[in-house]
């Protein structure tokens, strides 16, 4: 079956990733269907549209928006499935909600998205972990590498920009292109900031 615009796809895994390993079991932490930080953005691609806009194939792993997969309460507080909702484990997504896809073990955003990986903090006095508007380069899109900016580079972008993802273990943030703002000269100071959290996710 082929969807004329949609992909259809499956969640790869549950549709909440709402809980952790700590010391062999597992711990719950969330139980709000609402919650779009613990909501699964994985998914499986199952079906390609007929008018497909993208390189993305049957099989791919795709990174997706927040709501594909959640559910919600209706008017009279009852649970419902989003619109994306086919029926069981399969979704209709839009190409405007993947961000990124992977094959052959290599992750490719589409094009208009970048994925940034945060720094740690170079100062001691700084309450925050990581520094603000800066980060590694670790997937970007062909209009981007058009500029010179190629997977590892030092990049600043916009504020309120950052939309921060968990993919295999790291934390980072999908930034769309037109945000980075800036390519920077490394100076040796540079260390990746991912949180402990991330990795168990």
């Amino acid at each position: 079956m082929k969807a004329l615009f949609d992909f259809i796809i499956s969640p790869d895994g549950d549709r909440y990733n709402n809980t952790v390993d700590v010391d062999g079991g597992s711990l719950i932490t969330n139980t709000e269907i609402y919650s779009h930080q613990h909501t699964n953005r994985n998914g499986i691609v199952l079906s390609t549209p007929i008018n497909n806009p993208t390189d993305i194939e049957v099989g791919d792993k795709v990174i997706v928006h927040h709501n594909v997969f959640r559910r919600y309460h209706d008017i009279r507080g009852e649970e419902k499935n989003g619109r994306a909702y086919f029926k069981e484990d399969q979704y209709f997504v839009r190409p405007d909600q993947i961000f990124l896809y992977k094959r052959d073990e290599e992750y490719k955003p589409l094009d208009g998205f970048c994925f940034v990986k945060p720094l740690s903090s170079i100062d001691d006095f700084d309450t925050n972990n990581e520094r603000p508007l800066v980060g590694i380069i670790k997937h970007t899109s062909n209009k981007v590498k058009s500029f010179g900016i190629s997977n590892g580079d030092l990049v600043g972008f916009t504020p309120y920009s950052e939309y921060e993802f968990v993919i295999d273990g790291e934390r980072m943030y999908r930034v769309f292109e037109q945000e980075i703002s800036i390519k920077h000269q490394k100076d040796g100071t540079e260390r990746e900031y991912n949180p402990e959290w991330a990795k168990n996710s």
